[in-house]
């Protein structure tokens, strides 16, 4: 009995310690990209005046520096869009743990563009640099929720799954916080905040190297049962997983070593035919619904509420905060109440708090207390998306468990493909009460 715990113990503990390192450069640096960009906002826009000065003598129109401003917020998401097409390939070609690896050069060179763009006088520089962070991010990010759930017994993939959801939330509570101006919010400070990803970069490749790599990759791609075994007692210890990898030989026997497929492939092949638009559908509502307009806007709100300009990152913390508590929460109400109540419960209350938030935000000049409601629509929307949404086991963790592995490389490139269409909407610089509209479709789908 005591041994059995034991092996127990020393599952959870080196399977947390997996998730950490996963964690810090997968869904962590996706999370401190979407928030860390809105601190140094108008420190950006003074630099891109004064280089455009500097360079032709005259003064940028305040239509082209924020045209400017735009494309370097938005232009994160076709790196990531490039990224995640890597993916898949990629992670046959080097395998899970070393194309995690390799995620992290394009986010060194990132950090070092954007920390070195005010000393070169170059704002071209920040927008390469995230160009990069978005391609490292968008890979790592489905490499991350890929490794995780192929190095968790069944039993555990579900909690291990939604480890990224929380590193994600954990990401954006950092941006926040590194954003105060007791910290790196600062004009001073900006290309230090803008390079600050570069630290778990850091950590990652210190970390990882010390973990096997996925024990599914290593007997199906790799045909090494041997090296399969030996990654399965370090990661879940001595135990009898015996069960567990008759599942992946049973796996093996079902492909029939078929090389990983690609995106027509996955497109052609009718066996996979539900699977794949169970997967869009949820995917893409997740993208859709508007979370991370949500979070660009939310500055503005909660000045019309009468929040100083100076305390409203402060606020956003407590976003941050909501949004990491109610991840760690959805982990026990995914198991009771299901993935499909949860998320089509959740996405109706986001519906209703983004049709609220667009009266609200019409009316938010006609009364005085209208402006305090449309600060609560955002923080029940946070908390909804948290609970159902955004956690993996209700959305990346489904696409893992209903398609094969010649087929889940790819399917993993959906996930990131649709956040392009969010960011796109971050093009307007202006908080409109019909700004929200267009994300209802990720409700009504």
């Amino acid at each position: 009995m005591m041994t059995a715990f034991a092996c127990k113990l020393k599952m959870s503990y080196n399977l947390f310690l997996l998730a950490f390192a996963l964690g810090i450069g997968g869904g962590f640096q996706y999370g401190l990209q979407v928030s860390v960009i809105n601190s140094p906002a108008e420190y950006i826009k003074s630099f891109i005046h004064e280089t455009w000065v500097r360079r032709y003598g005259f003064s940028a129109t305040e239509e082209l520096i924020t045209l400017m401003w735009s494309f370097i917020v938005s232009i994160y998401s076709i790196g990531g869009l490039l990224g995640a097409l890597s993916a898949g390939y990629l992670s046959v070609r080097f395998g899970r743990k070393k194309t995690m690896l390799l995620a992290n050069i394009p986010t060194v060179l990132s950090a070092a563009l954007m920390g070195l763009s005010r000393l070169c006088g170059s704002f071209e520089m920040i927008i390469a640099g995230r160009l990069f962070s978005g391609m490292g991010g968008g890979l790592a990010l489905n490499i991350h929720i890929m490794f995780a759930g192929e190095c968790a017994p069944r039993n555990l993939r579900g909690q291990l799954a939604i480890t990224a959801s929380t590193a994600i939330a954990l990401g954006k509570f950092t941006g926040f916080a590194l954003g105060l101006r007791e910290v790196l919010g600062v004009d001073a400070l900006w290309p230090v905040l803008m390079a600050a990803h570069a630290v778990p970069a850091l950590v990652q490749l210190l970390t990882l190297p010390f973990f096997p790599d996925s024990p599914r990759y290593l007997l199906i791609d790799k045909k090494d049962k041997e090296g399969c075994i030996k990654a399965v007692k370090k990661l879940w210890g001595d135990g009898d997983h015996m069960a567990e990898i008759d599942d992946m030989l049973a796996e093996q026997e079902a492909i029939h070593g078929e090389r990983a497929k690609s995106v027509c492939d996955l497109f052609r092949d009718q066996a996979v035919r539900w699977q794949l638009i169970t997967l869009f559908l949820v995917v893409s509502c997740m993208q859709f619904i508007g979370i991370n307009v949500v979070y660009f806007y939310a500055y503005n709100v909660f000045i019309k509420a009468g929040i100083p300009h100076a305390q409203t990152h402060y606020v956003s913390l407590g976003i941050g905060i909501t949004e990491i508590l109610t991840t760690v929460v959805s982990g026990s109400l995914i198991e009771r109440a299901g993935r499909k109540t949860l998320l089509w419960k959740s996405h109706t209350v986001m519906a209703l708090a983004l049709g609220l938030l667009t009266v609200t935000l019409s009316l938010q000049d006609s009364f005085s207390w209208v402006p305090y409601c449309s600060v609560a629509l955002i923080f029940i929307f946070i908390m909804s998306f948290g609970i159902g949404p955004e956690p993996s086991s209700t959305s990346s963790t489904s696409s893992w468990s209903i398609m094969l592995l010649a087929h889940r490389n790819i399917s993993t490139v959906i996930q990131t493909g649709c956040l392009c269409f969010e960011w796109c909407f971050k093009l307007e610089p202006t908080l409109h009460p019909w700004t929200f509209v267009p994300f209802h479709c990720g409700w009504s789908w």
